[in-house]
């Protein structure tokens, strides 16, 4: 696999105002709104876009500050207007201008734009806020294959070494200050500074982490909160991490298998689609698969990308799935008729559109990866040897025979000697007095496993869990039946009945569009996110 960085140039202006002081009382109490000077940003779409100042170190208020890009969609009816609907970016490493101000991560016929202020960030460390930085020479060395050796284990824990040291000297102190508790506590300074409250809060995948912490620390600021395909950092075992994200992997598959099986216009129709995959597995291990378009040789965690990447969106995923698959099984590149859409990106075009969604900087101080420091600061992994990981990779494939490892492996493999402190360890939430919270969830999803979804909703009294039938990531995106109870429980704080299920919902004829960015990001390296 040929790293890329996907990076492009920062998008929209944005204005400097000053955060008076840092918002971390754990009691709801009207705040005076800070005169924020804000502007309109974006392109295709429109938004408000302004910068504010947040403590970079909380323990010093009144110390060193960082700039927060801070985004804004008003109310489309004010005369309804419930105040505002803060909605976190995933990742980490994910730009909240970029997702759901200048994009519609909420679309505009979602009730949910009429009733709220929709709200969002670029969070400390990444995009437009002030940014973690990196060596653009030292990110491209990232090793991109699990271990397969003692030598290449120790190449890991060397380059996680360098890559840390290289990102602290390049950052400055803002690198000990980026995990998710001080991303909590922005979001309750930007809430003071909106002169708000109350804040209702959504948020998919990483930013559900965000959500968690922000009702264990500020359980009276929260009106309301949705929490769609949920992280569980209680998880202390990388083996557990690595089993329940390789078996959602796998009941994904299963699942698009049987869906093909069921799809007459599925290019795998009539044929085991996981025997193709098995195959095709084989001659990627053999060194033999190689890209019909390109003739470049395909590896196995290379094919394994490209399987997991369209089960964050089955309805716009499954189709050029069967059809990159069948292509590379009869060695032909996909056929492309005028009417039909283009059945798999070629890697250069998936750059592209990655790039052109990326708040990142390059420069000459570095490029914006954000991702591991972030990460390392929330995750420690007890791995003792090469044999003990090697251990893992053999009894996951005893579990999960046709897809055998999550790309998500590497959440483990990049925290390892990595030097920095894990300022948020790992942790069962300890919540109290929050309204209602609403988890959702997907019987399969390849970035929240089902079962840290299940784990996350037993910590958080009171909530109830939403289940979504079918396979995916982010189910406000993926079932209209969840978009639905999410919509009405954020606007009137009216819960489903404990044990309501939305059926599955998958396609049943190719799409008229492929994978957008946010449906299967990445980070720069080309490694999936959350």
């Amino acid at each position: 696999m040929r790293l890329r960085l996907f990076t492009a140039a920062l998008a929209g202006a944005a204005l400097m105002t000053q955060l008076a002081g840092a918002a971390s009382a754990q009691t709801a109490q009207a705040a005076p709104s800070t005169a924020i000077d804000w502007a309109e940003c974006g392109t295709t779409y429109k938004g408000e876009c302004a910068t504010i100042k947040v403590p970079m170190d909380y323990a010093k208020p009144d110390g060193a500050k960082i700039d927060l890009a801070i985004g804004r969609l008003k109310a489309l009816d004010p005369a309804k207007r419930q105040g505002v609907l803060f909605v976190h970016p995933g990742g980490p490493g994910g730009s909240g201008l970029n997702a759901y101000i200048m994009g519609r991560g909420i679309p505009d016929d979602s009730p949910l734009r009429q009733y709220f202020d929709i709200v969002s960030v670029d969070p400390r460390g990444v995009g437009r806020s002030t940014p973690i930085l990196c060596g653009e020479d030292v990110v491209n060395e990232t090793p991109l294959t699990y271990p397969a050796n003692e030598a290449e284990y120790q190449n890991w824990l060397a380059f996680n070494a360098k890559l840390s040291k290289d990102c602290r000297e390049r950052t400055g102190p803002l690198f000990d200050h980026v995990g998710t508790t001080n991303v909590v506590r922005d979001v309750d300074s930007i809430r003071a500074a909106l002169g708000e409250r109350q804040i209702s809060f959504f948020a998919i995948s990483y930013g559900t982490q965000v959500g968690q912490g922000y009702a264990e620390m500020f359980p009276k600021n929260l009106r309301a909160m949705a929490i769609d395909s949920n992280m569980d950092h209680s998880i202390t075992s990388a083996y557990q991490y690595m089993k329940t994200a390789t078996e959602d992997l796998e009941g994904s598959y299963l699942a698009f298998a049987k869906w093909c099986g069921e799809t007459a216009a599925c290019a795998l129709h009539g044929q085991d689609a996981t025997a193709v995959l098995d195959g095709l597995l084989a001659k990627a291990r053999a060194g033999t698969l190689k890209d019909p378009e390109t003739g470049a040789v395909i590896s196995d965690e290379e094919l394994r990308i490209e399987v997991f990447e369209p089960m964050y969106k089955p309805s716009t995923g499954f189709f050029p799935l069967a059809e990159r698959l069948k292509a590379l099984a009869v060695g032909q590149a996909e056929q492309q008729v005028a009417d039909k859409p283009v059945a798999a990106e070629s890697a250069e075009a998936k750059s592209t559109a990655r790039a052109s969604a990326e708040a990142s900087t390059s420069t000459a101080e570095g490029v914006n990866y954000a991702y591991p420091v972030i990460w390392c600061s929330d995750w420690k992994w007890n791995i003792r040897s090469f044999a003990e990981l090697d251990a893992y990779k053999r009894r996951l494939k005893a579990i999960a025979p046709h897809t055998e490892l999550s790309p998500f492996w590497t959440d483990v493999m990049s925290c390892l000697n990595w030097q920095g402190k894990t300022s948020n360890p790992q942790h069962r939430l300890k919540i109290s007095g929050t309204p209602p919270i609403l988890v959702i969830k997907a019987k399969d999803d390849v970035a929240t496993p089902a079962a840290w979804n299940y784990a996350a909703a037993r910590q958080i009294p009171r909530s109830v869990v939403l289940e979504y039938d079918g396979v995916g990531h982010g189910q406000f995106r993926n079932s209209t039946c969840a978009r639905d109870y999410i919509e009405k429980y954020l606007i009137n704080r009216t819960l489903p009945a404990p044990g309501t299920h939305c059926a599955t919902q998958f396609p049943t004829e190719p799409p008229a569009t492929t994978l957008a960015p946010q449906d299967s990001p990445r980070s720069i390296t080309g490694r999936p996110v959350h």
